[in-house]
């Protein structure tokens, strides 16, 4: 992928006002902890995650989206007339049918002419939004467009919890595939997407590569993000750095750049073990790299653009930083893409107070 003509204008969150810790979840699973006798703070420990939240029970998806797509909007400073692509792009949704899309363009009141649908693919899916509206710039068949989604995360980790404290057959080895559904968090983003002609930022989306290994399509499934899911961390670990290298060495060399000219990092969050092991394999420097995984945790297909908006906001990106976006969700599926960043749209937001650390060796 090659892009001349698009911009990257704006990345805008909105994030719940309800904090749940680790520690609050391992309180909630005395029980199974009684029973098998683990160690209060593995959680945490084994992580990095100390913290993630909740919308309030029952939202719709479509609430938020709407909310931070908005404000995204509002910050490019784009007249929503030129808006001719919208895209909802997280695995929560409001219904099978319609699109979650439809409810969202309804409520901005969007143009009768902007082409609107939703994107599935875990957690890529505003990023593969991101490239198809992008496409559609560079084509000249959209001026602009809007990439949105919203994860809500409460019912799979009270699911969750509930599951592993009522089956009493459970060994600690039958815990481990449930555990990834205890760090997963809840949040919105939202990404403008224009033609160079109509931005104010120059943040030029110079391109990226995409890649799957389906043979990781089962190291983690769900029937439903409100339901159950189970993970085989250590293999999806391992296979998916594997691939996200492959990917890498593709990467730079279609945009161009050396490892070493690489200035800034957003990557989707996942845990303190997968960040660690993917930078150590892409030789990267940690300092490069933002992260918000300590207190947001995993928040799916929103992970990296919410961290990118809050990196922004907090002054993480400078003049002529190259960038990379680098996703990687189950399936397994990698995109990275390049950014030659030149000016930063931020409207402020809460103050985010991130949680203490704790450490462990993993």
């Amino acid at each position: 992928m090659h892009y001349q003509n698009v911009c990257l204008e704006t990345f805008a969150y909105s994030l719940p006002e309800e904090v749940v810790t680790s520690e609050q979840i391992e309180s909630r699973l005395e029980p199974l902890y009684s029973r098998l006798r683990l160690p209060e703070g593995r959680l945490e420990l084994m992580s990095g995650i100390a913290q993630r939240r909740f919308w309030p029970a029952a939202m719709p998806p479509s609430t938020k989206s709407v909310e931070t797509a908005e404000k995204a909007i509002r910050i490019a400073g784009i007249d929503r007339r030129q808006i001719g692509a919208l895209v909802h792009g997280s695995v929560c949704r409001d219904y099978l049918e319609p699109a979650t899309a439809c409810g969202v363009h309804h409520q901005l009141g969007l143009s009768g002419e902007c082409m609107i649908y939703d994107v599935s693919n875990a957690c890529l899916g505003l990023l593969n939004g991101m490239v198809q509206v992008a496409n559609m710039i560079e084509l000249g068949q959209i001026r602009a467009g809007v990439v949105v989604g919203t994860e809500s995360s409460r019912s799979l980790v009270e699911t969750t919890i509930e599951r592993l404290n009522a089956d009493t057959t459970l060994r600690r080895n039958d815990v481990k595939p449930a555990m990834a559904s205890l760090t997963i968090g809840s949040g919105s983003a939202a990404i403008v997407l224009c033609d160079r002609d109509l931005s104010h930022t120059g943040n030029r989306l110079l391109g990226g590569v995409a890649r799957c290994n389906t043979d990781g399509c089962q190291l983690c499934q769900s029937d439903g993000l409100r339901e159950f899911m189970q993970t085989d961390s250590e293999t999806l670990l391992r296979e998916g750095i594997a691939t996200a290298k492959e990917t890498f060495a593709e990467f730079i060399e279609s945009v161009d750049w050396s490892v070493g000219e690489i200035d800034k990092t957003f990557c989707h969050q996942v845990g303190r073990a997968h960040r660690k092991l993917m930078l150590e394999s892409l030789a990267l420097e940690p300092s490069v790299d933002y992260t918000t995984l300590e207190f947001l945790g995993n928040t799916g297909a929103v992970a990296l653009p919410v961290t990118a908006a809050i990196g922004i906001e907090n002054g993480h990106l400078k003049k002529d930083d190259r960038v990379a976006l680098l996703g990687i969700g189950s399936g397994i599926n990698v995109v990275m893409l390049g950014v030659d960043w030149q000016r930063s749209l931020v409207e402020k937001g809460p103050a985010m107070v991130r949680p203490r650390k704790k450490t462990a060796d993993v």
